[in-house]
């Protein structure tokens, strides 16, 4: 639904006097939150604008700008669907309230860039023009699922002349080799016709040969009729992949075309980018830019492997997968391999981490770790180098790129571009809905955070790649309310440089929802005996209990309340100190449970990040303040896998429980892993958190910047337990259940293969409508990126 316009400007009244006390504030930036609020009081004295067009509005603002006489608001009615409007508040009824977003964004850079004119010229960024031909969906619940909608609508077109159909399909299967061996179809069918006789014949011939027989027993008379290895593994799956080919031929359906695609050999090898932190097996999660993200890919790397390997085999080719992850080496690593060239990953068979360094100007390694924000100089010669070295490992060029992170994805890109490769995108964060007015104030952020440069590339990598993977909705398209990561890239300004108008398609078929899972073997129930580590429980005693040390502090008085566990990198966004602060505000909360926290170092001299410095001294100034060394324990340690496991089942045995207050949380593979192992789990509302948990049913939702309604929150779930003998195992029960049916790697791993060769098919037949956006994006890259990058200090 849309605002009536001239009946919202009847309102004029009211809108003068709601906007007029906005004004009267002296501040120019109001965000959604600031606005309801407000509006809530204003509605108390006057209750007539309740069920007005302005309360709709006011519902569906995201942001107001204030600078008298003028209100300038964007208001959100849906994902990716949003209105700007301005008011002069002197003449509210006289105006044409309705206004573009180049207008809103002007007006945005006027009130930081001083000097700025209307007349000024500004780039502007627009690549909505490239996507009118382009395949586009158009209801929000599609969303995120976009390989079905391109599958119906381009087979739909595809297959409207039959015989043009039947021939893209007979291209593409006489592509298919590894190492010089012919898959599928050889020369002895020579066009779509003769396929479809060829087809008639070995569907008769194989119906009258046994079904278990594989390829030794009838490859020799299926090669007469032009047929190659890759069919099958047996007659039978032989016999349902042809029968599937000739149905399409007929009658094209898109269910029936992925299934047949997903069968068909084209990934053998597989290269994974991730350049930034420390990438590693040992020694690295809590070194600077390392955590989530390893394993992450370490885990993917191992259930890919496997699902690649699998699918080879019930397609009949005796073919050994191979993965690449592709990472910094890092001559001064300490105790890591990230000086390593080559290192083998644990749990695989033919997988390893490549690791290639970074060069100065001058063309020589740089032995120094560098941080995620200044690696931008570096990654354009990086992406150069590594192509031979990635080449030379996996023994010639990679079926699939994917690339991580903002980096990662730029180089991805950088690669495909050259190799010729089907290109996918995991962004795991993006930076900028972390820092508040990341964009607007990008000047100021620019000497530590470099914003400036990563949002090119992520608008750069985001419209190069092929598909793209999310976690979760929330990634793509936010909720009601809030806006998605990818969403924020739609339109923004960074004042000075350029203006985004349409920057990134939330409703692009591109985007997938391909959820993670935690370790099955590492991280599982309580419950399950049989299967935990009880060698290990004194260790995690010490952990918990023990006494200060230099990597620790607090040492708990009473150890038979339950604990209220945390863990994760000791940065603002986590907001560790933000539970810590709220612990300590609640005397209530104190008696009924101790807080138990894991997280970056207790000593700052230990920390070499700007940041984490900072919080270790806020965690020490809140543990002082609030007297807290009888309640809390805090453990600046890294855990390997096994004991983290292990650690969530003890404190599951206490009747504790895990929170993760994170400001926002792109995924929270610590809210899979805590939830797996039947730890009851309160975790964020902004991010993934919000899919993950059922509210109140697998878990909890809070609200990161309220501490008041968090400690509530856990002081009613342990008064509860106390007063419910069930209560706590209920909640267990949900959070197992829930990552049992939806989060796991296996799944996965399946999916994410369909999904490669499916676009990597239509990337062949149409190639996506996206010849002209590369070119668009080659010249952004050449003229923006690349000039930004060499300023960023190297």
């Amino acid at each position: 639904m849309k605002i009536d316009h001239e009946k919202l400007k009847s309102y004029h009244r009211e809108i003068y006097l709601f906007f007029r006390a906005l004004l009267s504030e002296e501040r120019h930036f109001f965000l959604r939150s600031d606005v309801v609020d407000k509006f809530q009081i204003f509605c108390e004295e006057h209750q007539e604008v309740l069920e007005t067009p302005l309360a709709y509005l006011i519902d569906h603002v995201q942001e107001v700008i204030a600078n008298d006489p003028w209100i300038y608001l964007t208001a959100r009615f849906g994902a990716g669907r949003q209105e700007f409007f301005r008011f002069h508040i002197e003449s509210i009824e006289k105006n044409n309230i309705s206004i573009d977003a180049a207008t809103f964004l002007q007006f945005k850079e006027r009130l930081i860039e001083s000097q700025q004119k209307d007349s000024d010229w500004v780039l502007e960024v627009d690549l909505s023009g490239f996507l009118r031909q382009s395949p586009k969906m158009t209801e929000q619940r599609s969303i995120g699922r976009g390989v079905q909608f391109l599958n119906r609508h381009l087979s739909t077109r595809l297959f409207k002349d039959m015989e043009q159909g039947a021939r893209l399909i007979f291209d593409f299967l006489r592509v298919h080799q590894y190492e010089n061996q012919q898959l599928m179809l050889n020369t002895r069918i020579k066009n779509a016709p003769q396929l479809r006789d060829a087809l008639r014949q070995v569907i008769t011939y194989l119906s009258g040969q046994a079904k278990n027989a594989t390829w030794q027993k009838v490859g020799h008379r299926l090669q007469e009729l032009g047929f190659e290895p890759g069919w099958g593994k047996t007659v039978k799956q032989m016999l349902d992949m042809l029968s599937l080919l000739s149905d399409l031929l007929e009658a094209p359906d898109p269910n029936e075309l992925e299934k047949f695609l997903g069968s068909i050999p084209m990934i053998f090898k597989l290269a994974i980018i991730s350049p930034h932190g420390f990438f590693g097996q040992a020694n690295v999660f809590g070194l600077p830019d390392t955590g989530g993200q390893v394993v992450y890919i370490l885990d993917q790397v191992r259930a890919l492997e496997e699902e690649m390997r699998d699918r080879l085999a019930e397609q009949g080719l005796e073919i050994e997968p191979k993965i690449v992850v592709l990472t910094r080496l890092i001559p001064e690593s300490g105790k890591t391999n990230c000086h390593e060239k080559i290192e083998h990953i644990i749990g695989t068979k033919n997988s390893s981490i490549l690791r290639v360094p970074f060069k100065n100007q001058q063309g020589e390694n740089i032995p120094y770790w560098i941080s995620r924000f200044s690696i931008w100089p570096y990654l354009e010669r990086f992406a150069t180098d590594a192509e031979r070295e990635l080449i030379a490992e996996l023994g010639g060029r990679p079926d699939l790129i994917i690339g991580n992170y903002s980096d990662g994805n730029l180089v991805a890109t950088l690669l495909s571009r050259r190799l010729g490769v089907t290109q996918c995108n995991i962004a795991h964060a993006l930076e900028k809905t972390k820092y508040l007015y990341s964009d607007l104030y990008w000047r100021d952020n620019d000497p530590q955070y470099h914003f400036a440069t990563q949002f090119t590339a992520d608008l750069i990598a985001m419209n190069a790649a092929d598909f793209i993977i999310t976690s979760t909705y929330q990634e793509i398209a936010g909720d009601k309310h809030s806006v998605g990561q990818y969403e924020s890239y739609s339109t923004f300004t960074l004042p000075g440089l350029y203006r985004v108008i349409n920057g990134i398609e939330v409703y692009d078929p591109k985007f997938n929802i391909v959820s993670p899972g935690a370790d099955e073997s590492i991280y599982f129930p309580n419950t399950k005996t049989e299967f935990r580590l009880p060698d290990l429980h004194s260790e995690i005693e010490q952990l918990i209990y023990g006494t200060p040390s230099d990597i620790s502090r607090g040492q708990l008085a009473d150890q038979s309340k339950p604990l209220i566990f945390t863990m994760a990198r000791l940065d603002r966004i986590k907001n560790i100190t933000g539970l810590v602060e709220c612990y300590g505000q609640s005397p209530r909360l104190q008696e009924l449970a101790n807080l138990f926290v894991i997280a970056g170092h207790t000593n700052v001299d230990y920390s070499g990040d700007d940041e984490e410095r900072y919080q270790i001294g806020r965690m020490h100034d809140l543990m002082s303040h609030y007297q807290l060394d009888d309640k809390v324990r805090w453990v600046g340690t890294h855990l390997e896998k096994r004991m983290s496991g292990e650690l969530y089942r003890y404190i599951a045995d206490k009747k504790g429980v895990f929170v993760q207050p994170a400001l926002f949380e792109a995924f929270g593979l610590t809210v899979i892993e805590a939830m797996s192992s039947g730890l009851p789990t309160f975790a964020t509302q902004y991010g993934g958190p919000l899919e993950i948990i059922e509210h109140e049913v697998s878990g909890f939702h809070i609200a990161p910047n309220h501490p008041e309604q968090i400690s509530q929150q856990l002081i009613n779930f342990f008064e509860q337990c106390h007063n419910q003998a069930d209560y706590w195992q209920q909640i267990s029960d949900g959070g197992i259940g829930r990552v049992t049916s939806r989060y796991n790697w296996k799944l996965y791993a399946q999916r994410l293969m369909t999904l490669s060769r499916v676009y990597g098919f239509w990337k062949y037949t149409t190639n996506l409508e996206r010849v002209e956006t590369q070119r668009y994006l080659e010249m952004f890259y050449g003229l923006m990126y690349r000039r930004l990058a060499e300023q960023v200090p190297h």
